[in-house]
């Protein structure tokens, strides 16, 4: 496996003025990338704007001897993405790797949740991922290269560890492992590898505002620079990443299967003989034959 290595790239990444975006900036940067600091500068509700967000992000990862660039642009529509992608291919006329790390999140249970809030959620977290790449791609094929990561959560992908009242944020982060799926087989024909990230950190969206005694950003920023870099040579992946622990995983259909003709499945014809062999068809593994 070669060494994850950025130099003469550039990597655009979204919601990195804070948290585990900016941590997924400085990892990259030091491994010599072009960062493109992306963020809108929204408040905790995920409205409204601050440009001061991303500059000073930016101005931080100069200091530490980093060569970034502030991006501002909103991207809840597909004009907005195309536009942020132009911007960024002006600084240095490429774009290697994009790393949607955008988010948002709200809690409400199903008798309150409001279609705006739906609608705000799958905007930054399901279309805007799916519109920036498809700015990105026509660059990104011509050069036989290219890195997209997205972002998902445990939140959504495992019930057991959903909570009330994300059933939007959960439908988001779904979406996007969808994405991932079929995006991940668009691309390899043309040396572009699409993965997932599905990070877990204190960070604003957790009520943290200082530095976390555990499951700190930094912790997952080394798997998202790996997915991001020239050393990721596979897509279609779901990297967990928490307390500086990773573990890949994607959903895979078990051996002998003849989609969709044949499951290797229990056999019933009647709504009765479904419920007489539940405990059989909800068992996790395929019947042997």
């Amino acid at each position: 496996m070669k060494e994850p290595d950025f130099e003469g790239q550039t990597v655009l990444i979204t919601g990195a003025g804070r948290g585990l975006g900016l941590a997924y900036a400085r990892a990259v940067g030091q491994l010599g990338a072009t960062v493109l600091v992306h963020d809108v500068g929204a408040d905790s509700d995920g409205r409204g704007q601050n440009r001061a967000v991303a500059e000073n992000a930016t101005a931080l990862l100069r200091s530490e001897g980093i060569d970034a660039h502030p991006f501002g642009t909103p991207i809840d529509t597909r004009d907005a993405c195309r536009e942020l992608v132009r911007d960024c291919l002006r600084v240095r006329g490429r774009l290697d790797a994009v790393i949607h790390n955008a988010g948002w999140v709200a809690y409400e249970r199903v008798e309150d949740l409001r279609e705006s809030s739906f609608d705000h959620m799958t905007a930054i977290m399901a279309k805007a991922p799916l519109w920036l790449v498809q700015a990105a791609w026509p660059g990104m094929r011509q050069a036989g290269y290219g890195r997209i990561v997205l972002t998902t959560s445990c939140r959504a992908v495992y019930p057991q560890y959903v909570q009330k009242g994300l059933a939007s944020y959960a439908a988001a982060k779904m979406a996007a492992v969808g994405i991932v799926n079929v995006l991940a087989d668009e691309g390899l024909e043309h040396g572009i590898f699409v993965n997932a990230v599905s990070p877990v950190a204190k960070t604003r969206m957790w009520g943290v505002e200082g530095e976390p005694e555990d499951l700190k950003p930094e912790a997952v920023a080394p798997g998202v620079a790996f997915l991001a870099s020239n050393a990721c040579t596979e897509g279609g992946w779901v990297l967990r990443a928490a307390n500086g622990q990773f573990h890949a995983t994607r959903a895979l259909e078990a051996e002998g299967v003849d989609y969709p003709r044949d499951l290797r499945a229990v056999t019933a014809d009647s709504p009765s003989a479904v419920a007489a062999a539940w405990d059989r068809i909800a068992c996790a593994v395929p019947e042997a034959r």
